[in-house]
């Protein structure tokens, strides 16, 4: 084990246990340093995650692998020397190797990551799960693999009931080669969560909440695992940003209540 992996064993063995608790684990995703501190100051806060949308976004990139993933390790790598909590990164799908990318996160201070299957085929996208897996053993540390299956994001027009029965198989084939989790993304009703618990496992399934998903404790209620909330923060950032300018242009001043920042 490096040094510097050393240095992250309690930060990952506290990630793990967090997805493994029966309290659903919510993180709330940021993009760079302050954004990372203004969350985890927050209190109840107990872990971070990064959207790879939004770091893509701030440094005017669009999103699907497009930003180098030198800067991608650089800033997550930011956002983890921000906080003392545990931080997972959403690594894409692993700009090309995903186990090289994932020791070059762990090496920056990452104790987890999602990496995507972007459905490849089944045994593409098991190799993937495998390679993020091997090189997070090899550093030595509980790392938190969040494999991510986008049956539902690239479903179409296809028969909800097989696209369920897709993202079954190839979470319980992620889970397999020793993902943490399943997260499958998507606008998902009760219906499908349950099936979705049922068929992966109690504890073992991720999901995002955009707006009109089920709220968090029905989510822990039916079993899931985790939640996060992808670009959404960073919009609803913007969305602020993009009001106050409008109301100060207008003649108006500053939203009370507005905090400084340490």
């Amino acid at each position: 084990m490096t040094e510097a992996a050393n240095s992250l064993v309690p930060k990952a063995t506290e990630l793990l246990r967090l997805h493994r608790a029966p309290e659903v684990l919510q993180v709330i995703n940021v993009w760079d340093a302050i954004t990372a501190k203004v969350v985890a100051d927050v209190p109840g806060t107990k872990a971070l995650a990064t959207a790879s949308h939004s770091i893509a976004a701030s440094r005017g990139y669009e999103d699907g692998e497009n930003i180098p993933v030198d800067e991608m390790i650089a800033a997550v790598g930011l956002i983890a020397a921000a906080t003392s909590l545990p931080v997972s990164a959403d690594l894409e799908s692993g700009y090309g190797n995903p186990g090289e990318t994932v020791r070059r996160a762990i090496g920056v201070g990452i104790v987890g990551a999602n990496i995507e299957d972007q459905m490849r085929p089944l045994a593409d996208a098991v190799d993937q799960m495998n390679a993020a897996m091997r090189a997070a053993d090899a550093e030595g540390i509980d790392f938190v693999l969040n494999a991510r299956t986008d049956a539902f994001l690239k479903a179409g027009s296809r028969d909800p009931a097989a696209v369920r029965a897709e993202a079954i198989e190839r979470g319980r084939a992620f889970l397999d080669v020793g993902a943490t989790t399943v997260f499958v993304p998507g606008l998902l009703d009760e219906a499908t969560v349950t099936a979705l618990v049922d068929g992966i496992g109690w504890n073992k399934v991720s999901v995002i909440n955009v707006p009109g998903s089920l709220a968090p404790a029905k989510l822990q209620e039916l079993g899931v695992a985790r939640i996060s909330y992808g670009p959404w923060t960073q919009r609803v950032a913007l969305t602020a940003l993009a009001d106050a300018t409008a109301e100060l242009l207008a003649g108006g001043a500053l939203p009370e209540g507005t905090r400084p920042l340490n």
